[in-house]
């Protein structure tokens, strides 16, 4: 196992399903990445929660998760759970997207997860982006539907406990689900930890990426 560098990294795009998506499944390498690169473009795109409160706190996390960030979040109004009839006004939002930013990192559902909004906008992100490093993100829930993972962002101690501490700040509404807790952010990303080894980290599906060993 070796530490392959991002390069320059001046664009990222952060895609979700639902608010809270991106943070539960990459909130942590937000944060690694906007602590390192100050000013760095974030464009966040949310398919569903769009005018409720769930609208609100997503915004708030973003900037929570997104410090020091030129952040330009927008969430839509798309219903929860029927992605698939609603597959054109999904692509039109990642082709509007893609019109106004070119990426260096996608932040994405992985393609394989057992939720239809996830696996849907997942299988939308390469028709509307091309050449952009594209991280599937996890999320762990009832169906069981966690993997194997080929690419891991270690965290500090300290790092976890802040994903985990504005996870449960900014989704009050939340809270309640039985899943969303302390124990469960925490125990994946130990176990993805002892797999990189490190003590905790968040674990991400690469479909393809291009090396450059002479660089």
């Amino acid at each position: 196992m070796i530490r392959l560098g991002s390069g320059r990294l001046d664009r990222v795009v952060a895609l979700g399903a639902h608010c809270d998506d991106i943070a539960i499944g990459a909130g942590g390498t937000l944060l690694a990445i906007c602590a390192a690169r100050p000013g760095v473009r974030v464009d966040a795109l949310v398919l569903s929660g769009g005018g409720s409160e769930r609208e609100d706190e997503e915004l708030a996390a973003l900037a929570a998760f997104c410090p020091g960030a030129d952040l330009h979040p927008t969430v839509l109004k798309l219903p929860d759970g029927r992605l698939p009839a609603h597959w054109d006004e999904a692509k039109s939002a990642l082709e509007e997207l893609r019109g106004r930013t070119d990426p260096d990192l996608i932040l994405a559902p992985r393609t394989d997860d057992a939720h239809q909004d996830h696996r849907g906008l997942a299988q939308l992100v390469p028709t509307a982006f091309r050449g952009a490093l594209v991280l599937g993100y996890e999320i762990v829930k009832w169906d069981g539907d966690l993997g194997r993972p080929n690419a891991y962002q270690p965290m500090s101690p300290e790092l976890a406990e802040k994903k985990v501490e504005l996870l449960q700040r900014h989704y009050a509404s939340q809270r309640h689900r039985p899943w969303y807790d302390r124990e469960a952010f925490l125990g994946l990303a130990r176990i993805r930890g002892i797999e990189c080894q490190a003590r905790y980290a968040e674990a991400f599906h690469v479909t393809k990426f291009i090396l450059d060993l002479e660089g």
